[in-house]
């Protein structure tokens, strides 16, 4: 069963099998990151551990049992108890609900682990899977986004409120 887990330094071989093994399905649907990324990864991959630790972002990886990385979800742009959520997941397991129970899973997290209250989240208007996603997740339509938040494409924001943590 695939556990959803904090991004740490140890994850970095397996992120980026996970992004070169799937990158022309992911250049599909959104920009590609382009050569640099890849020949830069480890440079890439502290990068993001050292804005985890600042607290503002939090990235999470999908692994299966065999330690393989499934997706990638990440809270960014973390202020005032309000994130927003982008996820990719590996081509052969879309269609299955890997993505929709992730994204429920790190709705569950986010309030007590990151403070959170609301989560965005921009998705293309001809990505039908990731807008099934956010719907299927408890995520409603709350605007236009720039195409700039979408790979230059026309799209979408979604917004959920996340349960409000307990008053002391």
């Amino acid at each position: 069963m695939p556990v959803l887990t904090l991004l740490h330094a140890d994850h970095a071989p397996a992120v980026l099998a996970f992004e070169l093994a799937n990158r022309a399905y992911f250049a599909a649907s959104v920009s590609d990151r382009g050569d640099e990324f890849f020949d830069r990864y480890a440079d890439r991959h502290r990068a993001l551990l050292a804005e985890q630790a600042a607290d503002v972002c939090a990235f999470y990886v999908l692994v299966a049992e065999d330690g393989t990385v499934l997706g990638r979800f990440n809270l960014y742009d973390v202020e005032d108890g309000v994130a927003v959520l982008g996820y990719r997941v590996a081509q052969h397991v879309t269609g299955r609900g890997v993505a929709t129970a992730a994204v429920e899973e790190l709705c569950r997290l986010a309030p007590a682990r990151h403070g959170l209250r609301t989560l965005r989240a921009a998705a293309a208007d001809e990505n039908a899977a990731s807008r099934k996603v956010l719907v299927k997740a408890g995520f409603v339509p709350a605007g236009p986004a720039d195409p700039a938040d979408v790979g230059g494409q026309q799209g979408t924001w979604y917004r959920r409120d996340l349960v409000p943590l307990p008053q002391a």
